[in-house]
């Protein structure tokens, strides 16, 4: 991983992966995934607040940039956080309580060239 705050001038991005079977399989309403999302995405910054990086994200209020992808299940939305996990990569994975259901992930901001590598697999969420 690249050191926290390298390359100042770097465009800094959050992903937020989010199941997309809970609208498009379990009928979940819209809105209510868009919360999971919202949670996830605040989660991970709270927890990494102090992270080079997500000051400097946070200074960018008005430019912030987040990139929303869909995981097909939750099988792959796991996968993809061990992976994140054995990458040394910072995020957050959301699970649903009390039903216990693991629903997205949201990554602390890192540089875009950073983690983008490790999200192609993973389509934009429609």
């Amino acid at each position: 991983m690249a050191a926290p705050g390298a390359g100042a001038s770097t465009r800094l991005v959050q992903y937020v992966v989010v199941r997309s079977d809970l609208v498009h399989k379990l009928s979940w309403p819209l809105g209510a995934v868009i919360a999971q999302a919202c949670h996830a995405a605040t989660a991970a910054i709270h927890l990494h607040y102090g992270d080079p990086d997500t000051q400097r994200y946070l200074e960018e209020l008005d430019s912030m940039h987040k990139v929303v992808l869909g995981a097909p299940d939750e099988a792959a939305l796991s996968g993809l956080s061990d992976a994140l996990t054995q990458a040394g990569v910072s995020h957050k994975l959301w699970i649903e309580q009390p039903e216990n259901i693991p629903t997205c992930l949201a990554l602390k901001p890192y540089p875009k060239e950073t983690v983008q590598p490790l999200m192609k697999k993973f389509k934009l969420f429609k």
